[in-house]
Parts: C-alpha cells; sequence; structure tokens
C-alpha cells in the first residue's frame, strides 16, 4: 500500500504553480466540472517514496520524472546517470523539474501533454 490515495470520486492533480501548462489544465478542468484535488509540487513537498510510486503508476523509472530540458535542471546539474535515490533527491530538492501535470483517478494515472489530456481520466 503506498501513501497516495486515489478516489474514483475526484482526480489528484500533481502540479507546478509557475507551469503555464498546469494552470491551463487546472483552468480546463475547473471549466469542464471536474472534481480536482490540487497538490502543488511547489508548495508540498513530496516524499521519496510518493516520487517513486507516481514513477510507477506511470509506469516509467524516476529518472523519467525529471525534465531534463528545465531550466533548472541545465542549470545545476549536468547530464550524467544518477542513482534511483539521486534522482529522487534531486526532485525533492528542485520540485521544478519534475515533469507534470500528473493526473491520478482511481487505478488511473496520466502524464498531462496538454490541458484537454484531463479528460481521459
Amino acid at each position: 500500500m503506498g501513501e497516495i490515495a486515489t478516489s474514483e470520486r475526484q482526480i489528484t492533480l500533481y502540479y507546478s504553480s509557475k507551469s503555464t501548462r498546469a494552470k491551463q489544465t487546472l483552468a480546463y478542468a475547473k471549466a469542464e466540472g471536474l472534481p480536482i484535488h490540487e497538490i502543488d509540487i511547489l508548495k508540498v513537498t513530496l516524499t521519496g517514496t510518493q516520487i517513486v510510486e507516481l514513477a510507477d503508476k506511470l509506469n516509467i523509472e524516476v529518472k523519467d520524472l525529471v525534465n531534463q530540458e528545465h531550466p533548472s535542471y541545465k542549470t545545476h546539474f549536468d547530464h550524467h546517470e544518477f542513482s534511483t535515490d539521486d534522482w529522487i533527491k534531486m526532485i525533492r530538492h528542485n520540485p521544478e523539474i519534475m515533469k507534470q501535470p500528473i493526473a491520478l483517478r482511481g487505478e488511473m494515472t496520466i502524464l498531462v501533454e496538454t490541458p484537454t489530456d484531463i479528460i481521459k481520466i
């Protein structure tokens, strides 16, 4: 049993309040009347377990949760192979580098590429 609680009745959205795509996704979801539980990753520090669980739910490795094209990543890190623990620490200390928004509903989890993706869940 993981740390992330999901429900069929609402969508849990992990997002960055600085992300244009996340803001558009939230606005679209609210306009559609979707029940959203918001988790701003810039305000709520994710645990290592939550980060691993999000990656597992997306069927990707933790390193694939990192947006290596993000300016903050390019400023602070070089392209290297890191351990899973290192990737977790990088996300925990620099949450803006995590790919997002991530939407969860029940057993379904998606990485939102465009704001309208939210209706797929």
